[in-house]
């Protein structure tokens, strides 16, 4: 990928290399950090080296009558730009033509701090948000410039959100040979690149399909990222995760795709484990028969915090544990603590953010 803000945009840190140099600079590091307790292969998924990122985030710089796009520097200033190669294609037709358009209507650009995109298979969703209140002729103009780029708008300022047509947008995700859908909503979490996101779901299916399996437990499902696809594999699915408009979203996405057997939760990981260990009980959980599921897999997909002790206890009681890391730090601690039960059977490397120094991992771990 080549930029013309590479050596000025602190947004991409590995900007001197090239692709492969800089994914084999970062897997080299990986396997040093976990030489220890694995040194088998590492099954490795690249990302697209351009537009790759179908969510992304850009403050709105104003000088005099005109607005930019911003990103902070290296020396965190402002960097000024009119492009990003890393958003993906709709993203990066869209953003030079809408903030021409913004710029002209001064009730859009007055006081707009900055601009956030979520591309999906099913349109593109564009947050606006403001340092002012937003009145009817803000709502009008901003529902013209929705109609006019077929996209849906939100606008926010402090304590309002104003959704002019649609709070969500529908992606499809192929994952072996199968269509999945999934509303994503403009405030929950979702994974910001699709096609990586495609192999990392196929990696864990691939896992686990040639396994003896019971049912699945899921901690931090999200809006059933993975619990959709893996629902194929498991006689019965239960899947927690504590945010509410994450849950909201995954009951709709069981629903688009006719699944059955998932049973999503609203609970954090934490009380999920005193409910199944019978030390609280919960009016969310009354309708819901625990002991009815027989679970073999546990899949958990936490913060960069990782794991908190507790969890980590927790998840040494399941045959098999499917995690995936964003933060290879924690989940080295995690792991260790969980050495004492299980071994690592399989490892993987995502790159999900390229010319970066971050770097996504999966790990399979099997009883010891």
């Amino acid at each position: 990928m080549y930029c013309d803000y590479f050596n000025s945009c602190g947004s991409c840190t590995l900007h001197s290399i090239s692709y492969e140099e800089q994914l084999l600079r970062k897997l080299s590091a990986l396997k040093e950090l976990f030489g220890s307790l694995y040194v088998d292969d590492l099954d490795i998924f690249r990302s697209p080296p351009i537009h790759y990122r179908n969510r992304a985030e850009f403050r709105i710089w104003h000088e005099g009558d005109k607005i930019s796009f911003a990103m902070y520097g290296f020396d965190k200033r402002p960097v000024l730009i009119d492009a990003c190669p890393k958003t993906d294609v709709a993203i990066s037709k869209l953003m030079p033509n809408l903030l021409q358009n913004i710029e002209k209507k001064s009730v859009l650009k007055e006081r707009l701090f900055s601009i956030e995109f979520l591309s999906a298979t099913e349109g593109i969703l564009v947050t606006l948000v403001y340092h002012k209140s937003l009145n009817q002729e803000w709502e009008d103009e901003a529902k013209l410039l929705e109609r006019d780029f077929g996209i849906h708008i939100i606008g926010r300022s402090r304590g309002v959100k104003k959704v002019l047509s649609s709070n969500a947008v529908w992606d499809c995700l192929h994952v072996k040979g199968k269509n999945y859908r999934y509303y994503l909503e403009e405030s929950a979490f979702s994974q910001p690149n699709r096609s990586v996101n495609s192999q990392m779901i196929s990696w864990v299916m691939n896992r686990v399909e040639n396994a003896p399996r019971k049912d699945l437990l899921e901690l931090y499902c999200g809006h059933g990222n993975f619990t959709l696809p893996l629902s194929n594999y498991f006689e019965k699915v239960l899947a927690t995760e504590i945010s509410k408009a994450s849950i909201a979203s995954a009951l709709k996405n069981c629903q688009a795709n006719e699944r059955e057997n998932i049973t999503f939760i609203r609970l954090s990981a934490q009380e999920l484990t005193q409910a199944l260990e019978k030390e609280r009980d919960f009016k969310r959980l009354k309708d819901i028969d625990l002991d009815s599921f027989s679970f073999s897999h546990l899949l958990v997909d936490p913060p960069r915090a990782g794991l908190d002790e507790k969890s980590c206890a927790f998840a040494s009681r399941f045959e098999t544990i499917i995690y995936i890391s964003c933060n290879p730090q924690t989940l080295l601690r995690d792991i260790k603590t969980l050495s004492a039960t299980h071994k690592i059977k399989a490892m993987a490397a995502f790159d999900q953010f390229p010319y970066t120094h971050h770097l996504e991992c999966g790990v399979i771990l099997t009883s010891a």
